[in-house]
């Protein structure tokens, strides 16, 4: 009896072979024993032994339970989809991409790891962004869109950049672009970290509120030119007096960064009237006013007040030199570099 419906199933299965093609597709090459018995065309799940893993979509998670039928709805098993959009609906809606391996597996749709997730999307979650709610950022009309207003800082914080008066980031024309400011690993806004290398904040200028030298809203417009934050006190300056004396406004010309901007030096002193910082005149003076008695005329200097001052001496020592006179603009035009072999 049992060969006897082996050979009814053969039968039938050549004759339908022969009315209209294999019922699995031209192409099927596998044995009807993998899958099927004598006990009729229904899957013999007693007998089943094909090997899903050799195929495309090895079956794992909940693809191992599912009735085959559902991801084969004809018995052409060529025709099976292979993506899964291809068999499951995307309640996203295009907004995430078709890739749901990004984010889903086999096992389950819920996903536990979003954060790790989002750090390889093109805007890596950190500081206060790991602990936003999804909805702040992706404003859409359902919880499983992911509508995305943008990944530039100003796409969501457009209303924060408008609003913020101290210092009025519009007014001043600052850069969109937040980060330029606010570290985007930080937790809050406060302690902008904007770097301002162009013009170091460091030694006499460290410390300093953003408005004593950005006096206006506009903050480009402020100038990196001593004088424009310090005029009023090149004014009040009188040991020596710079306005009397026409000093430069280049500050940095005599003044450094340290605190109190002290000490001051004048190196060109050296090149353009007498050398105090090389030859023998170095190191012999602490101050400006041992050469220059009047503060407000530097033009007026003595050589009187440290050398010689017996007067009978020094008239003895250039008893032979012609045209020599007790006076200091006598020393400095025969010493014009401070030497004795002038």
């Amino acid at each position: 009896m049992r060969i006897l419906s082996l050979i009814l199933i053969c039968s039938l299965f050549i004759f339908f072979k022969q009315q209209s093609g294999h019922p699995h597709g031209k192409d099927f090459k596998h044995t009807c024993s993998l899958c099927h018995s004598s006990k009729g065309w229904t899957l013999d799940k007693e007998i089943y032994s094909f090997d899903h893993n050799a195929t495309k979509l090895p079956l794992t998670g909940q693809h191992t339970i599912v009735n085959c039928r559902s991801c084969h709805p004809t018995l052409i098993f060529a025709e099976a989809k292979t993506e899964c959009n291809e068999c499951h609906t995307d309640i996203h809606q295009a907004t995430v991409g078709q890739d749901c391996a990004r984010c889903h597996t086999p096992v389950s749709w819920l996903v536990a790891n979003i954060n790790e997730i989002h750090q390889l999307s093109r805007f890596p979650l950190l500081g206060a962004h790991r602990t936003a709610d999804c909805s702040d950022c992706h404003i859409s009309e359902n919880y499983v869109r992911f509508d995305v207003l943008g990944v530039n800082c100003v796409d969501c914080h457009r209303k924060d950049y408008d609003a913020t008066t101290n210092p009025n980031h519009s007014l001043a024309g600052f850069s969109e672009d937040c980060s330029t400011c606010h570290p985007v690993n930080a937790q809050q806004w406060i302690g902008a970290g904007f770097n301002h290398s162009f013009f170091s904040l460091d030694l006499g200028h460290s410390g300093l509120e953003c408005a004593q030298c950005h006096t206006t809203g506009n903050y480009a417009d402020a100038s990196p030119e001593c004088y424009s934050c310090h005029q009023q006190k090149y004014i009040a300056t009188t040991n020596p007096n710079h306005t009397a004396m026409g000093f430069q406004t280049t500050c940095d010309d005599c003044h450094s960064l340290q605190p109190g901007w002290s000490p001051a030096s004048f190196t060109q002193h050296d090149s353009q009237w007498f050398p105090i910082y090389s030859g023998r005149h170095n190191g012999t003076w602490d101050s400006c006013t041992q050469c220059h008695p009047n503060s407000s005329n530097y033009s007026e200097y003595t050589c009187l007040s440290c050398h010689e001052h017996n007067q009978a001496s020094m008239d003895s020592r250039h008893n032979e030199v012609g045209g020599y006179s007790y006076s200091s603009p006598a020393c400095l035009h025969c010493h014009p570099q401070g030497v004795a072999e002038d």
